[in-house]
């Protein structure tokens, strides 16, 4: 653990409304800092052990093939821990942000689905850019067979050891709709997810290390076509020297001071 960040202080905060409001396109990059207010475990380390498995041992295309029903269990059993979380307030003001700002391009690394949540509860309609997934959907489902992605509850079955899921159309397996150690992102999400990077007057990262690629370089193709960023993170990253503005705090107490009217 770092030291615990200081408060923003005026002249911080003024700066970084001041660039926001001249933006016209902003695109927000979000990581695992995102969602920590909300509850929502790593999963790493000595606490995200289950049943004697590491995240890696169990998050392969290797261990799915050797052992489904493992697998689907352990997911089963994160669908329930992030189930029970909610949005935080930065997750809230970035939402109520976006309703004002539709163009506003969001590109996470989280799989919690919490994004989308928040514009539930804000309300928010159609004609909003669509939150970029670059890890997938824990609460989603791909089958190996046909490739058809189905959503998945939030409410998730409490049986860890139901039987394995079917795809509806072929019969074929189903696998959680993530991102696992060893496989590549999603291309198509990747490209939109550097051209809205480029097109963007101002990147606004919240709660990543920065050092995670290839998102890690998202924020780098903005200040490549001339644009800005703003970081939002209690401790200093490889890209903080990069940052316009570098606001240290946690995402549900910067956010609503940086985004709220």
């Amino acid at each position: 653990m770092g030291r615990p960040s200081r408060p923003v202080t005026v002249r911080e905060l003024q700066a970084a409304r001041s660039i926001l409001s001249a933006a016209r396109r902003v695109v927000v990059v979000t990581g695992a800092g995102m969602s920590a207010e909300s509850g929502v475990p790593t999963f790493r380390g000595e606490d995200g052990l289950w049943k004697r498995h590491r995240p890696e041992e169990l998050a392969t295309p290797g261990a799915f093939r050797r052992d489904p029903q493992l697998v689907w269990e352990w997911y089963r059993w994160r669908r329930g821990l992030v189930a029970a979380c909610e949005p935080n307030p930065g997750h809230s003001a970035l939402s109520a942000f976006r309703a004002r700002k539709p163009e506003t391009s969001v590109v996470t690394q989280n799989v919690d689905g919490l994004h989308q949540e928040a514009d539930r509860l804000e309300g928010v309609g159609p004609g909003v850019s669509p939150v970029l997934e670059l890890h997938g959907r824990l609460f989603g489902d791909r089958c190996r067979g046909c490739h058809r992605r189905t959503e998945a509850h939030r409410t998730p079955d409490p049986d860890l050891k139901a039987p394995l899921p079917r795809c509806d159309d072929c019969g074929g397996l189903l696998r959680p709709d993530v991102v696992w150690f060893g496989e590549g992102l999603p291309q198509t999400v990747l490209e939109t997810a550097v051209d809205v990077a480029r097109a963007a007057d101002l990147c606004l990262v919240v709660g990543t290390s920065a050092r995670v690629q290839p998102a890690a370089s998202l924020p780098l193709a903005t200040t490549g076509a001339g644009g800005t960023i703003i970081e939002v993170n209690p401790s200093p990253t490889p890209l903080s020297a990069r940052a316009r503005v570098a606001l240290r705090g946690p995402a549900g107490e910067v956010l609503p001071q940086l985004l709220t009217p």
